[in-house]
């Protein structure tokens, strides 16, 4: 074992990394309970901009997908370059106070600003954590550490579902309410309130934080442009483009699933709105969060006990293929019970790549790039997956089935088209993938 070897191992242990993970962890958390929290105000917006499925799908998905994605180049080189604890404390009040904004709008384009900057805001975030954590911790128990970070997805949407319920069954009950130099505003309008100015109090962590030493710099004496991670990444086209769209594919579909999840109780079985978001939060927060922890677990025992390289993509095709099945499943549910197994079980299944997605893309990059990288990854995986995810089924659901009652079967058709092509794309890159992350193993001494 190297030094450097040894003093990641050390890292991963000590009460530094155990306060960062849990800090990122946190962030994480904040993160997507200001994005999920759109999943249970479908009805209420709708009805306020009187506006269809697919437009409420552009609000929830595109408008935060599409800047959340463009952001992240710049601010993946920025986190190449300046202190990311800082970077991620300065992103996080940014988010919030945007996720607040979103109580402000009065129309579609108004709520579609807001949207839009909560995306800007939260593209810092993977980037500079992504490093964070691959600089803090060894490499045989990455995957691990990255899951326990991506917990934050689903603890972080389990609990805008379920506090979210609470809080929408709250206001929407309530008159319009006058507010301190804000004047008159709705039910739903007040969620955003509350969701977003709590993370206000995330951001100051971010602060008394130190900045760990960065390891696996390639040798050079300057920095490495946007430019130059592209044509790095160019000449692994193989492995990267086959992961990157694959995974970006797959989570087209892992997206459908998490937005309308909700209103699938509603329409499918006839859930109240604040029990369908306490069941679909319970689901993410337990079947999300045991796919999260298996995943890792499989992964780093894949890649670092057996010593395949390409473990964590392995892993990923596992997943996939138990996703698919359970997807499917959707479609003829007939009871709320039969529903709820099918729809956690795909959640389980799509939690898995949380901690290996991302960490495939660490394992074959340079330090000065990892930034970079993933943010070219996020670019592609949320343009792709989350821009199109939730609106690829309220296209089904308006002018292929043109029935509102028919979203299970709107899911579950995206799901079987979507699922295999991805994981031929993941089968196709296995071998590059191997390659690029023995040559990478250079760079850290291993």
């Amino acid at each position: 074992m190297t030094n450097e070897t040894q003093t990641a191992a050390r890292g991963s242990s000590s009460t530094y990394g155990i306060m960062l993970l849990i800090a990122l962890m946190l962030a994480q958390m904040f993160s997507f309970i200001d994005r999920m929290i759109m999943g249970l105000l479908v009805s209420p917006i709708k009805k306020s901009f009187d506006i269809s499925d697919t437009q409420y799908s552009l609000l929830a998905g595109f408008a935060f997908a599409a800047f959340y994605a463009l952001a992240g180049l710049p601010l993946g080189r920025l986190a190449d370059r300046v202190s990311r604890t800082k970077m991620i404390g300065i992103a996080i009040a940014l988010w919030s106070l945007m996720t607040a904004a979103c109580g402000l709008a009065k129309g579609f384009w108004g709520l579609f600003l807001a949207r839009m900057g909560v995306g800007i805001g939260e593209a810092a975030l993977a980037p500079a954590a992504y490093s964070l954590i691959t600089d803090t911790f060894s490499k045989n128990m990455l995957a691990r550490a990255i899951s326990v970070y991506t917990l934050g997805v689903t603890i972080g949407s389990g609990l805008a579902y379920m506090i979210g319920g609470l809080v929408v069954q709250r206001t929407m009950t309530m008159d319009d309410v006058m507010l301190p130099l804000l004047g008159a505003r709705e039910g739903w309008q007040l969620t955003f309130f509350l969701v977003g100015i709590p993370g206000l109090l995330i951001a100051t962590l971010f602060f008394f934080l130190h900045e760990p030493d960065r390891k696996g710099l390639v040798k050079t004496d300057k920095e490495v442009s946007l430019g130059e991670t592209f044509a790095f990444m160019a000449k692994r086209w193989q492995a990267l483009l086959f992961h990157i769209f694959g995974m970006a594919l797959f989570i087209v579909a892992v997206f459908s699933v998490n937005i309308w999840g909700p209103e699938y109780l509603i329409r499918t079985f006839g859930y109240a709105r604040p029990e369908a978001g306490l069941t679909f939060g319970l689901v993410m927060m337990v079947a999300g969060t045991a796919g999260l922890l298996t995943g890792g677990t499989l992964g780093d025992y894949l890649f670092a006990k057996r010593g395949l390289k390409d473990g964590y993509s392995r892993t990923i095709l596992i997943s996939m293929c138990g996703m698919l099945p359970c997807i499917a499943a959707l479609w003829v549910a007939n009871t709320p019970l039969l529903g709820i197994l099918a729809i956690g079980g795909a959640v389980f299944f799509s939690a898995w790549q949380g901690g290996l997605g991302g960490g495939v893309i660490q394992l074959m990059m340079p330090n000065q790039m990892r930034g970079q990288g993933i943010a070219i990854y996020m670019l592609c995986s949320n343009l792709i997956g989350y821009g199109i995810g939730p609106t690829f089924s309220a296209i089904l659901t308006d002018y292929v089935f043109k029935d509102d009652s028919a979203l299970n079967k709107s899911i579950a058709l995206g799901g079987v088209i979507i699922i295999p092509i991805a994981a031929l794309l993941i089968f196709l890159s296995l071998s590059a993938v191997r390659r690029h992350v023995e040559e990478a193993r250079a760079w850290d001494g291993d």
